[in-house]
Protein backbone atom coordinates (compact mmCIF):
# COMPACT_ATOMS: atom_id res chain seq x y z
CA UNK A 1 0.00 0.00 0.00
CA UNK A 2 1.35 3.38 -0.95
CA UNK A 3 -0.01 6.04 1.38
CA UNK A 4 1.58 8.42 3.82
CA UNK A 5 -1.36 9.68 5.82
CA UNK A 6 -4.57 8.21 7.24
CA UNK A 7 -7.39 10.66 7.94
CA UNK A 8 -9.29 10.06 11.16
CA UNK A 9 -12.33 12.00 12.28
CA UNK A 10 -12.58 13.57 15.73
CA UNK A 11 -12.99 10.71 18.24
CA UNK A 12 -15.97 12.54 19.77
CA UNK A 13 -17.83 12.76 16.43
CA UNK A 14 -20.65 10.21 16.78
CA UNK A 15 -20.84 9.89 12.99
CA UNK A 16 -17.07 9.72 12.44
CA UNK A 17 -14.88 6.85 11.39
CA UNK A 18 -13.27 6.46 14.84
CA UNK A 19 -16.67 5.83 16.42
CA UNK A 20 -17.79 3.62 13.54
CA UNK A 21 -14.72 1.40 13.89
CA UNK A 22 -15.24 1.32 17.68
CA UNK A 23 -18.78 0.03 17.13
CA UNK A 24 -17.12 -3.05 15.62
CA UNK A 25 -14.83 -3.52 18.64
CA UNK A 26 -11.73 -2.05 16.97
CA UNK A 27 -9.63 1.04 17.54
CA UNK A 28 -7.28 3.22 15.52
CA UNK A 29 -4.26 1.07 16.40
CA UNK A 30 -6.01 -2.10 15.20
CA UNK A 31 -6.85 -0.53 11.86
CA UNK A 32 -3.44 1.02 11.36
CA UNK A 33 -1.76 -2.33 12.09
CA UNK A 34 -3.78 -3.99 9.32
CA UNK A 35 -3.08 -1.14 6.89
CA UNK A 36 0.64 -1.30 7.65
CA UNK A 37 0.80 -5.09 7.25
CA UNK A 38 -2.04 -6.32 5.04
CA UNK A 39 -2.19 -9.97 4.11
CA UNK A 40 -4.18 -9.06 1.00
CA UNK A 41 -5.77 -6.11 -0.75
CA UNK A 42 -8.74 -5.74 -3.05
CA UNK A 43 -12.08 -4.06 -3.57
CA UNK A 44 -15.14 -4.30 -1.36
CA UNK A 45 -17.90 -6.26 -3.10
CA UNK A 46 -20.60 -4.18 -1.41
CA UNK A 47 -19.22 -0.65 -1.95
CA UNK A 48 -16.57 -0.92 -4.66
CA UNK A 49 -14.10 0.86 -2.37
CA UNK A 50 -10.53 -0.34 -1.88
CA UNK A 51 -9.90 -2.51 1.13
CA UNK A 52 -7.23 -4.45 2.96
CA UNK A 53 -7.40 -7.62 5.03
CA UNK A 54 -5.06 -8.54 7.82
CA UNK A 55 -4.50 -9.25 11.48
CA UNK A 56 -4.58 -6.89 14.44
CA UNK A 57 -1.93 -7.19 17.15
CA UNK A 58 -4.46 -9.34 19.04
CA UNK A 59 -4.54 -11.71 16.03
CA UNK A 60 -8.08 -10.77 14.96
CA UNK A 61 -8.61 -11.03 11.20
CA UNK A 62 -10.33 -7.88 9.87
CA UNK A 63 -11.20 -6.03 6.71
CA UNK A 64 -10.51 -2.30 6.47
CA UNK A 65 -12.48 -0.38 3.85
CA UNK A 66 -11.17 3.04 2.89
CA UNK A 67 -11.35 5.88 0.38
CA UNK A 68 -8.36 7.18 -1.52
CA UNK A 69 -8.34 10.94 -0.91
CA UNK A 70 -5.27 11.58 -3.05
CA UNK A 71 -2.06 9.77 -4.01
CA UNK A 72 -0.71 9.98 -0.45
CA UNK A 73 -3.82 9.99 1.74
CA UNK A 74 -6.58 7.56 2.65
CA UNK A 75 -9.64 7.91 4.88
CA UNK A 76 -10.89 4.83 6.70
CA UNK A 77 -14.59 4.20 6.13
CA UNK A 78 -15.07 1.10 8.26
CA UNK A 79 -13.34 -1.97 9.66
CA UNK A 80 -14.71 -5.15 11.14
CA UNK A 81 -13.73 -8.75 11.81
CA UNK A 82 -14.32 -11.31 9.09
CA UNK A 83 -13.75 -15.05 8.79
CA UNK A 84 -10.20 -16.01 7.90
CA UNK A 85 -9.67 -17.20 4.34
CA UNK A 86 -9.43 -20.95 3.86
Amino acid sequence: MNFIRILWDDPDDPDGNVQHVAEHGLDIEDVEEVLANPTSEGVSHSTGRPCAWGYTLENVYVIVVYEEVDADTIRVVTAYDVPEPR
